[in-house]
């Protein structure tokens, strides 16, 4: 009767005028929609330069702007250098940047001290309208005239430097023994081959975000179509050709003393210098055979054609309608969709700490940022990747002891707050992932998250344990002697343990250990504990009329407070909010948002906010009062969490409002910075239309941003289709008024990962206004039984009375 129904709704639809469903896309160019240059000013912070899916070297101009994580930032800045390993979008201090090169046309007086070597005295301005960024190449024109263009393969750089001054110049380029976070240690080396002007070396740098030290390895050869002149050393500002080795200390003021060598060359017009770097963080020896096995003949063309050839087979699964939209509309997608594949970085063989068969990929950085919507992402278009990255993370786990919640340059970054690995291999785990992968040691590395407390836990693991199990909530100044981390982030840390739990029961589940399953159901519900039912809100002094928030709760179980509003988008306190010793009960965000972060319990939830219309209602003021901060990641799923109350249409909504006035195609297009992608994912999934909930087989559905979206599975090579009925590119028809999923009708809000592998059609009827559809009670996502104890029910009763 129902599926009679469905269908003559749907030929009322048709008789009325409303489009067909939109006919299968066609294929194109999509590298054509892909502008690296997006985020690459006001905090975004991305990586803009040329690389390829994965790949450690990067190669990109660095400039001296307070906001320069990713190298290179579209503004009035300064160029430094030209380096090629860096991280994309990060926070913190600026990452890599290391072993820059710098041209110069010629030295004054033709004299090699007659250049200026230290970053601080050689940068120089640049043109703007010169810049050019595509997938696999960067470039642009120093305001010298030097043209420089680069292009890069998995460990190696190729930098083109076009000199085309009208006079003779001897040009010279240097190499500097650096980083972008000047954090180089004592014994920094280079070695000068004085016959070919080969530089090898290494140094010790700090990681921009974590504990310890790595040493990165380089090996830069020159092209030249005049030929060598000669070549040395500089130490600060001084450069000699006798010289040819050199080995420098970090000097005793905090900065590191410049030094590097250079490479100069022969009188000529219209020089064209090409450059290699092969990087390694295994030797000298494994930096020199990368470069000269992956760009052996410093072929420029070919190799910026490999790149792109790899950018377009990565970026293959998806193709969207371009009907009626304008292109701006596909750059926004795409290039989030291209920022997702910068970071993490491959590896493998490039591992120094440990001997394994496994992979082994790093910038992880962090899985507090990624495990949202990233990592998800990539497990429907690129899983074979995603199945490397597990088994990478399974693989550091046996050899540190613990599995990483961030990591950067091989060294361990912070923890921000829960063991969130648990939640990333969880994902993977329920969406089938599976080849390589040995699931058993996976589960002992996520149960031993939440079993032991690890020494530091300010990298690794979770702290408060022996609380936790025996309070069942982390407190404010908890008393632990077991292990030592920040003892801040009580609240924010009790709802992720609580939540990490239920990612270990989902694989807990799966793989036939009920007893665990069933433990870990029932302490993902720990979160409750911190409900306090009388708390108010206020902001600038009035009351915003809810009731019921979370709060801090000390060790004797009394409460603790916290303004609702502290490290919110409107707080204006100075609460530091970060990982500071001082820092607040939440982390980057307020109890305003991190009261919707049960994201397994929603049921629950629901409940406790005063059902579902409730609930909707103090959605809706989160975002409506800009408390909630879109270029953070703990606003994301609050973007979509209308399905859990009966309202999907709002989360379509929500997503149109953020998308683009948050997210636009430009340079100063991100609301934050990118999170190593973590901002690119959140646009491409909402604009498909189909948003995860991580860690669950769940993807919440609303409105795509295009008529139709085909997305092809890496592992099957069968498609899932989504299709529109009466789409409109003024974004009109926004709310699903009825759907079918394979000719059939289909009135859940949500989907599961098999659409993906199995491939489907789903057609969305759309409106210009909300409808019932996805809306009643079987339709809503799955959720743990909505079970709240009784006193807490009172407690809730008791303040609604109040």
């Amino acid at each position: 009767m129902v599926h009679l129904l469905f269908l003559a709704l749907l030929q009322v639809a048709l008789a009325s005028g409303l489009s067909a469903p939109s006919p299968a896309v066609d294929d194109y160019d999509v590298l054509q929609y892909v502008n690296p240059l997006i985020g690459s000013t006001n905090g975004g912070n991305v990586f803009a330069g040329a690389t390829i899916p994965y790949g450690m070297a990067k190669a990109v101009a660095d400039t001296d702007s307070p906001s320069n994580q990713g190298g290179f930032t579209f503004d009035d800045s300064k160029i430094t250098g030209f380096s090629s390993l860096h991280d994309s979008g990060t926070g913190g201090q600026p990452s890599l940047g290391n072993f820059p090169l710098f041209p110069h046309v010629s030295c004054i007086d033709d004299q090699v001290n007659g250049c200026a070597y230290p970053k601080r005295t050689r940068r120089i301005a640049y043109d703007h309208d010169s810049v050019v960024a595509r997938p696999g190449y960067f470039g642009l024109t120093l305001s010298s005239g030097i043209q420089v263009d680069m292009t890069a393969s998995h460990h190696t750089s190729l930098f083109r430097f076009q000199i085309t001054s009208n006079q003779t110049s001897s040009p010279l380029i240097l190499l500097d023994l650096s980083d972008l976070s000047d954090s180089r240690q004592d014994n920094g080396t280079i070695y000068v081959n004085e016959t070919t002007g080969r530089l090898t070396g290494h140094a010790r740098f700090l990681p921009s975000f974590g504990s310890g030290s790595y040493v990165p390895y380089f090996c830069a050869d020159f092209d030249s179509d005049a030929g060598i002149r000669d070549n040395g050393i500089f130490v600060n500002s001084r450069a000699s050709t006798d010289v040819k080795n050199l080995t420098v200390s970090r000097s005793i003021n905090g900065y590191p003393l410049p030094a590097g060598g250079f490479v100069r060359f022969n009188h000529r017009l219209n020089h064209t210098i090409k450059a290699r770097i092969g990087l390694s963080f295994i030797s000298i020896d494994q930096a020199c055979s990368s470069a000269e096995d992956e760009i052996p003949n410093f072929d420029f063309d070919a190799t910026r054609s490999a790149a792109v050839d790899l950018w377009t087979e990565k970026l293959a699964p998806i193709r969207v309608s371009r009907t009626g939209l304008d292109s701006s509309v596909l750059t926004n997608f795409y290039s989030g969709i291209y920022r997702t594949m910068v970071n993490p970085q491959d590896y493998t063989g490039e591992n120094p700490l440990w001997e394994s068969s496994e992979p082994y990929f790093d910038s992880f950085y962090c899985l507090w940022d990624s495990f949202r919507s990233q990592l998800p992402f990539l497990t429907i278009v690129d899983p074979s990747t995603v199945t490397k990255m597990i088994r990478s993370l399974i693989d550091t786990q046996r050899h540190l002891g613990w599995l990483p919640d961030c990591r950067m340059s091989l060294c361990k970054g912070y923890t921000q707050g829960g063991s969130n690995a648990d939640v990333v291999l969880a994902d993977a785990y329920v969406k089938g992932l599976s080849k390589g992968i040995n699931w058993e040691d996976g589960y002992a590395a996520v149960q031993k998250d939440a079993e032991v407390e690890p020494y530091d836990w300010s990298n690794e693991g979770r702290g408060g344990l022996a609380s936790w199990k025996s309070l069942n909530y982390i407190p404010v100044e908890d008393f632990d002697y077991a292990g030592f981390g920040t003892m801040t982030r009580s609240v924010s840390r009790t709802l992720e343990y609580s939540y990490n739990d239920f990612t270990i029961a989902q694989m807990a589940r799966g793989l036939n250990k009920t007893g665990d399953a069933e433990r870990y159901e029932e302490t993902s519900r720990y979160w409750q504990h911190l409900f306090r039912a009388d708390q108010t809100s206020f902001i600038s002094g009035a009351e915003t009329g809810f009731k019921g928030f979370f709060q801090p709760k000390h060790l004797n179980g009394t409460w603790g407070y916290q303004d609702p509003i502290t490290c919110s988008n409107i707080d204006r306190s100075g609460r530091a909010c970060s990982l500071q010793n001082n820092g607040a009960e939440t982390f980057e965000s307020s109890l305003w948002e991190y009261q919707f972060f049960t994201p397994h319990d929603m049921s629950a939830l629901v409940a406790l906010l005063g059902g579902p219309d409730e609930f909707n209602r103090r959605l809706d003021y989160l975002h409506d009062q800009n408390i909630t901060y879109i270029g953070n990641e703990p606003s994301f799923l609050t973007v979509f969490q209308y399905h859990y109350a009966g309202r999907p249409g709002k989360s379509t909504a929500r997503a149109h409002f953020y998308i683009p006035r948050f997210f636009s195609p430009t340079a100063a297009g991100l609301p934050g910075n990118d999170d190593s992608g973590a901002m690119g994912s959140f646009v491409a999934m909402s604009m498909m239309g189909l948003f995860p909930n991580p860690g669950q087989n769940v993807y919440l559905i609303t409105a795509p941003f295009f008529k139709s979206v085909d997305i092809t599975s890496p592992l099957t090579n069968k498609t899932a289709k989504v299709r529109t009925i009466n789409f409109d590119s003024a974004y009109q028809n926004i709310y699903i008024q009825f759907a079918t999923l394979n000719g059939k009708p289909y009135s859940r809000n949500w989907i599961t990962h098999d659409f993906f592998t199995e491939g489907g059609e789903l057609i969305l009827v759309l409106g210009s206004s909300e409808s019932t559809w996805g809306t009643g009670p079987d339709d809503l996502p799955p959720s743990l039984p909505a079970v709240v104890p009784e006193a807490l029910i009172d407690e809730v009763q008791t303040s609604d009375v109040l």
